[in-house]
């Protein structure tokens, strides 16, 4: 079983991600970012998720805004919570006393995967002060950017958006990195379909996901006209997890930070000629649908804790 340490901004599909995480895979704790909704937003999510978990998990708070520009956020797409308005239990919890670029910095050993499915200021952060770190972790799985489009700007993925210098930091650095962009999580789509399956279930994750989902799919249908939703997030998660669900190709992935129109696009070099740049990243082409939407509702429906 992987372990990893999920790197987030809950939102719908972090939190979907996370328990995706605490059932796949040995998760070793939770830094927050600020992005689709801010830090102290962002933080009281994820600690709401791991006591719904019933999990012994830390959760470190990290970047309140980006390395250079205003913080960006998604409330039309989370809701004003991010959680789409989901009831919170009530729970004590507080944030780790331990800072999130210290616990990255501290915690991973080469067995742990950063899953980092929000913006990337944490990591940017992490790499400034120990360019090392990323040759004492097993690698970098990434939710954001694109081979080819975007959806805050027609060439880039929020994400990446949000702050493109962390994010040029991170695809430099050296470490193993997959990512799962647009091109690859607008292949795991949710439906009524999955959400009839959740409402017949019983357990407490169900009934937590279930809303929060209805809730994004009703966003979608106002945004796009479709009532189905990417689940971004847990793609990210799969990739370290099961990685022979996707076919990957070795990329070099740049980030975009001067052009006017193009400003946080991931620039993939999928030139097929020998002139192609040196590969820096497992680009998820595809995923097999079929196997991991299972996987995921199956962890949903559970009814027991871990």
């Amino acid at each position: 079983m992987e372990s990893m340490i999920v790197d987030c901004d809950p939102g719908v599909d972090d939190a979907i991600a996370i328990i995706l995480a605490h059932d796949l895979a040995i998760l070793k704790g939770v830094t927050t970012v600020s992005g689709n909704v801010p830090i102290e937003a962002t933080t009281r999510n994820a600690l709401q998720v791991i006591a719904l978990l019933d999990a012994d998990i830390q959760v470190c708070k990290g970047a309140a805004r980006p390395l250079k520009n205003p913080p960006v956020h998604s409330n039309h797409v989370h809701g004003t919570d991010g959680l789409g308005g989901a009831g919170l239990l009530k729970n004590t919890r507080s944030p780790s006393h331990v800072d999130a670029v210290d616990f990255l910095l501290e915690t991973p050993t080469r067995d742990d995967w950063i899953v980092a499915i929000g913006p990337l200021t944490n990591l940017a952060q992490a790499i400034e002060r120990d360019p090392t770190w990323v040759s004492r972790i097993k690698g970098i799985s990434i939710m954001g950017g694109s081979t080819g489009y975007g959806n805050v700007t027609s060439a880039a993925e929020f994400n990446i958006y949000s702050d493109p210098e962390a994010a040029a930091r991170v695809f430099e650095c050296g470490a193993r990195i997959r990512m799962c962009g647009l091109n690859l999580t607008h292949q795991f789509q949710v439906t009524e379909v999955f959400l009839r399956a959740l409402a017949q279930a019983e357990g407490d994750l169900a009934q937590f996901a279930e809303p929060m989902l209805r809730f994004l799919l009703g966003r979608m249908e106002e945004l796009t006209g479709r009532r189905s939703a990417a689940l971004h997030d847990p793609c990210a998660v799969l990739a370290a997890t099961h990685p022979q669900l996707f076919e990957f190709e070795n990329l070099s992935v740049r980030i975009e930070l001067a052009g006017t129109l193009t400003r946080g696009m991931t620039v993939c070099d999928q030139r097929t000629t020998r002139r192609r740049d040196f590969p820096n990243t497992e680009v998820a082409q595809s995923i097999d649908v079929g196997k991991a939407m299972p996987l995921l509702l199956n962890t949903l429906c559970k009814n027991e804790r871990k």
